[in-house]
């Protein structure tokens, strides 16, 4: 891997505190110029401050490094846009992306508010969106870039999070075609789920024996790196020193079939001993670590 990301300007959204400024920091260790985006609210999503992003840049810049606080909201058109508009007028160009703002309240979704399903649907997926679309522009006409979402194992389903996961799988679904309409322009995009440390979990961290943000910097790193150009599209998980990548699509685990259709009747009758034999609606698979749902519940 390159040493250096000398001459690359980088924008980190959500990058004030946990896995963004593990992130950002990373980036500017390698000489990369950082925006560093950050609205300074609760996990929850309440409150703005400007401390947050200014401690970060000041970090980076106490090191060497170069970078520039922008506090606008990734949730807001206007405000993602001016977060990619400053990392042009400040430092020329945008090579690297990554997408990692987020806020989360959690509640079963029968109790679910609106507003709440709202906040964390217009942070998490709207505002990768936003970003990404204006940070495509500036790469196409580039012919180059590196961009970095991020999803999450809860996207495969966890109890109380029915918002959380909706946008985190709408955003690998996003990322999949942001792959295929950007490659021709020498655009990667790439999809993290990282299973680390967070400001929004409620116990401490090392009781659990998880991730720090520190451990999913290093990927990310590499996916932004020029060495990186051929991977494009895909999907990794960071948990415990692993890194994995994910088959996609997932394959089809089993069928049944038959010359013509099925009927329904016939169907009640196959699938219990099939496809479905051994399905319990309360004891659904595990698809995370054992820890995380822990926490959750």
């Amino acid at each position: 891997m390159e040493s250096s990301f000398k001459g690359r300007v980088a924008i980190v959204t959500g990058s004030g505190n946990g896995l963004g400024r593990a992130h950002a920091l990373a980036l500017a260790e390698r000489s990369a110029h950082v925006v560093v985006n950050d609205i300074g609210t609760s996990a929850d999503g309440i409150g703005r401050s400007h401390e947050a992003a200014d401690a970060v840049v000041s970090r980076i810049k106490e090191a060497g490094g170069t970078a520039v606080a922008s506090y606008d909201s990734v949730a807001d058109e206007d405000g993602a846009k001016r977060i990619i508009d400053l990392a042009v007028s400040e430092f020329g160009r945008l090579d690297i992306l990554v997408n990692n703002a987020g806020i989360i309240r959690a509640q079963p979704v029968y109790e679910a508010k609106t507003e709440d399903w709202d906040a964390v649907v217009r942070t998490h997926l709207y505002g990768t969106f936003y970003c990404t679309r204006a940070a495509c522009a500036v790469m196409k006409a580039q012919g180059y870039g590196r961009i970095i979402n991020t999803s999450s194992a809860t996207g495969f389903g966890l109890i109380n999070h029915a918002a959380y996961s909706a946008a985190k799988e709408g955003i690998t679904g996003f990322s999949r075609t942001v792959a295929r309409d950007m490659a021709r322009h020498g655009v990667t995009c790439n999809v993290i789920r990282p299973i680390a440390a967070w400001r929004g979990t409620d116990r401490p961290m090392s009781s659990v024996d998880a991730n720090q943000p520190e451990d999913i910097a290093p990927l990310v790193v590499y996916l932004a790196s020029e060495q990186a150009g051929n991977v494009n599209g895909c999907i990794f998980e960071v948990w415990r020193g692993h890194v994995g990548i994910f088959v996609d699509p997932p394959p089809v685990e089993q069928v049944v079939w038959k010359d013509g259709r099925w009927t329904a009747e016939e169907l009640m009758k196959v699938l219990p001993e099939t496809l479905t034999r051994g399905r319990s609606r309360e004891k659904l698979p595990h698809t995370m670590p054992f820890f995380m749902t822990q926490i959750e519940e």
